[in-house]
């Protein structure tokens, strides 16, 4: 396969569109995520995340990167005034709905709505889940912070609840997402089902690793 080298100039010079897709598609594969809200009122709002990132164990810590405010936020907007939110697995029964959870609705019209999603409601948090969504859990804001290069909003919270299937969760804590038939997202557009490879020991100097066979 022929390698093209292409500048960080080349990739300012793209068209914005054009750009904006590149360099979405240049991290690979990331995880498909809804994440859940309401406001004071007790309007519900849900919308799709490609950013959710781990934090830490101990305590449970998940961010996900919001976009900069400078129009309407409502998941932002939401989580400050409830401090709250959930976030929720997307599986292959629901990623075009999902998908359109991005579409600009105003505020007085919720996806669950717009999409035909179904908001599900814990004793724990106030945030609605996804019912159709297999992995999904609860969490309670902590900290924003700015990233002053361009604006982006990095949002924390620590989790106070998990729904998922027992089955999902093995033997050693880890959790099998493709039993839940969590999919992947590249890009701003495509959704794929994964297929794992391997698991494999903890790496140590000494050796190579071996395959995880439980």
């Amino acid at each position: 396969m022929e390698s093209k080298c292409l500048s960080g100039l080349d990739i300012l010079n793209m068209e914005a569109k054009k750009r904006a897709a590149f360099v979405n598609s240049l991290t690979g594969f990331k995880s498909a995520s809804l994440i859940g809200t309401i406001d004071n009122s007790g309007k519900t709002n849900l919308s799709i995340f490609s950013s959710v990132i781990h934090l830490g164990s101990n305590p449970a810590l998940i961010g996900f990167i919001n976009r900069p405010d400078s129009v309407e936020r409502h998941t932002l907007e939401n989580i400050l005034d409830t401090k709250c939110f959930t976030i929720n697995h997307i599986n292959k029964n629901i990623y075009k709905e999902a998908h359109q959870t991005a579409a600009r609705y105003p505020k007085n019209i919720s996806e669950f709505d717009a999409t035909g999603l179904t908001p599900q409601f814990s004793k724990t948090i106030r945030a609605p889940y996804v019912m159709e969504s297999s992995i999904k859990y609860g969490l309670e804001f902590l900290e924003k912070h700015e990233l002053v290069i361009n604006g982006t909003i990095l949002v924390i919270g620590r989790v106070v609840e998990v729904l998922l299937p027992e089955v999902c969760v093995m033997m050693d804590g880890s959790i099998d997402i493709e039993k839940a038939e969590t999919i992947a997202i590249s890009g701003l557009d495509s959704y794929h089902s994964t297929n794992r490879i391997a698991r494999l020991s903890y790496a140590k100097t000494d050796k190579m690793p071996t395959e995880i066979t439980y």
